[in-house]
């Protein structure tokens, strides 16, 4: 249901918002919130910190209209507001627009030109939020931040979103190209890099169809993350899918071929997810780090060629959907005790 706040010290505009828009309002599309003023509309915006579009008159009481825009500016939120106003001159216009305002509508309103503005309105404020939501659970922005770009994209609202970090149960996978270090020193540079990312192409595709995120690229593997309902059987399929398809990937060389294959490293369990990185350098990774991660990275180096390992907590939840064998005690890089390993056959 989208919110709006209407700010005007017309009563009767409060009775007609109503009664034009009482299908909508009797549907929950709409949920309207009133204020008689700029000083009371930012009381209900405290109120309502939900509200999505913000329409305003100009002539008003206490604080004008004019001077309320410039208030939810300062502000830097996704509010959008249209003014509404009889004072529909080319200098009011300017003045609007220059504070921020999205849309102006005159007065007296034409309801069908208002729905359509505000419909028109409440899509540009879903698809910036949808962005915004992009930006932090499908880490689509990697960053080199600076003040401008922070502006540009929502000021505090971005810079927000991106500084949330959280503990989530999810998996993450490690799945590294088995012996390409040696064709990357023997191979001339463009060679390699087309080679690696028709490799990391087919991996990326695996991983998106099953719904995980590619969290980073690390030299010749990928680290990737799953989460949601049955993220750890979504990340095997992944992997076994990546495993299969890599192993008939053939790309050719000048002196012969190079048939590739993966050793993969599975973990599932609680993980901080977060912005890490250096501020200094304006420099941000929406990422994961933890114990559960440092375990599936150990774990793919202790994989061979074509061999997926999985903890044994990852055993315990899928032994009955997958095909697996015990591997046994494995001494892995700081921790202190063998970890047992299993592995995922198919």
């Amino acid at each position: 249901m989208a919110k709006i706040l209407v700010v005007d010290d017309e009563e009767d505009l409060e009775v007609l918002i109503k009664q034009k828009f009482r299908q909508k309002i009797r549907q929950q599309e709409y949920e309207f919130v009133f204020a008689i003023n700029g000083r009371h509309a930012l009381e209900q915006l405290e109120s309502n910190p939900d509200v999505d579009v913000v329409l305003s008159d100009i002539n008003m009481p206490e604080m004008d209209g004019l001077t309320l825009l410039s208030k939810l500016n300062e502000k830097n939120t996704l509010l959008k507001s249209v003014i509404v106003s009889a004072y529909g001159d080319m200098d009011n216009i300017r003045t609007a627009m220059n504070r921020g305002a999205y849309d102006f509508v005159t007065k007296p309103v034409n309801f069908t030109d208002l729905e359509i503005t505000i419909e028109k309105t409440l899509k540009h404020v879903q698809m910036i939020r949808e962005t915004f939501k992009a930006v932090k659970e499908n880490n689509i922005l990697k960053m080199y931040v600076d003040e401008t770009v922070l502006n540009f994209m929502g000021g505090k609202e971005i810079e927000n979103a991106l500084s949330h970090n959280e503990i989530v149960e999810g998996t993450v996978a490690f799945i590294d190209i088995c012996g390409f270090t040696t064709i990357s020193e023997n191979e001339p540079a463009d060679k390699v890099v087309n080679m690696l990312n028709t490799y990391f192409d087919i991996m990326v595709q695996e991983i998106i169809q099953e719904k995980g995120v590619v969290d980073k690229f690390l030299g010749d593997a990928v680290m990737a993350t799953f989460k949601g309902e049955f993220h750890l059987d979504r990340a095997i399929d992944a992997c076994l899918a990546i495993k299969k398809k890599i192993h008939q990937e053939v790309v050719g060389l000048d002196a012969g071929t190079f048939k590739p294959d993966v050793s993969i490293g599975i973990n599932t369990g609680d993980m901080v997810w977060g912005n890490i990185g250096s501020t200094t350098l304006k420099r941000m990774d929406y990422t994961v780090i933890g114990d559960t991660v440092n375990v599936a990275a150990r774990l793919q180096a202790a994989a061979g060629k074509n061999q997926i390992l999985i903890s044994e907590k990852c055993y315990q939840i899928v032994n009955e959907s997958f095909k697996i064998k015990e591997v046994g005690l494995l001494d892995l890089k700081n921790k202190q005790n063998p970890v047992k390993a299993y592995e995922v056959l198919e």
